[in-house]
């Protein structure tokens, strides 16, 4: 437990070594963040107005949404590192040495979860600055980080599972879009649901994206449906533990084949 730990150590300083090396990658990250936070703040700020919309803010509405999309957006990348070292031949030296494996997943799911809550940090900062107010407290924004990791978590691991089984970067940047872009828009990251076609609506309950932004869009709100909290949070823990296991299997799949 103590080599596994680290190991895991180690292979998450690789990142952050490798992150400070380029601080600039976290600031291009957010230009997409704050794009659709300030200009689709501005652009469909009078939605508010359509009968059935709830709330008065649409900066504060969109707010929990673009957490969760960038946090989608910058972990669906994650496989790309691992595409890098297996063209570099990095991958292969760290099988013939002594780390454990489980470790070369681990370390770097722990680097993207940190990233994750860094980004989502700063673009509730940035929305506090535009005017969303956040009435439920500390313990529901907290409920929404941990949310907020998981979704990044499960889609690291996703793309970590692609990155493995496809090997090309081309595959894995085609495989990840055609399932982020759709999870994106069949949420209610821009609409309420209640808003939306009927199918629409059926599609949204099953959408892992939507359950992060429903527990976000809690944090507006004095009266916390601490069961639909529950039940989300739950959900994203069940698909976060299933995407680590196909990374787990992808990783030992991998390793058989060289």
């Amino acid at each position: 437990m103590t080599t596994a730990l680290a190991n895991s150590t180690q292979i998450t300083t690789r990142y952050l070594r490798a992150f400070l090396r380029q601080p600039s990658y976290v600031a291009f990250t957010l230009v997409q963040p704050v794009i659709w936070l300030f200009l689709f703040g501005q652009l469909f700020k009078r939605v508010v107005e359509i009968p059935g919309f709830t709330g008065s803010s649409y900066i504060a509405f969109l707010t929990p949404g673009v957490v969760a999309m960038s946090a989608l957006f910058s972990t669906g990348w994650s496989g790309m590192s691992y595409v890098i070292d297996m063209e570099r031949g990095v991958m292969d030296r760290f099988l013939v040495s002594p780390v454990r494996r489980g470790a070369l997943i681990g370390g770097e799911l722990i680097y993207q979860s940190g990233m994750t809550l860094l980004q989502s940090l700063i673009i509730l900062g940035l929305g506090l600055l535009a005017g969303a107010r956040f009435d439920g407290g500390i313990a529901i924004t907290i409920a929404f980080l941990v949310g907020i990791m998981l979704l990044g978590t499960a889609f690291a691991s996703y793309s970590n599972a692609l990155a493995l089984v496809l090997r090309t970067q081309n595959s894995v940047i085609g495989a990840v879009n055609f399932v982020v872009l759709p999870l994106t828009f069949l949420s209610s990251t821009f609409m309420p649901v209640n808003l939306m076609p009927q199918w629409m609506q059926d599609a949204v309950k099953f959408n892992p994206v939507n359950w992060a932004v429903e527990v976000g869009r809690q944090t507006l709100s004095s009266s916390i449906d601490w069961s639909l909290v529950g039940r989300d949070l739950a959900q994203l823990l069940a698909l976060t533990l299933v995407c680590a296991w196909l990374s787990t299997r992808a990783f030992r799949a991998y390793q058989r084949s060289v």
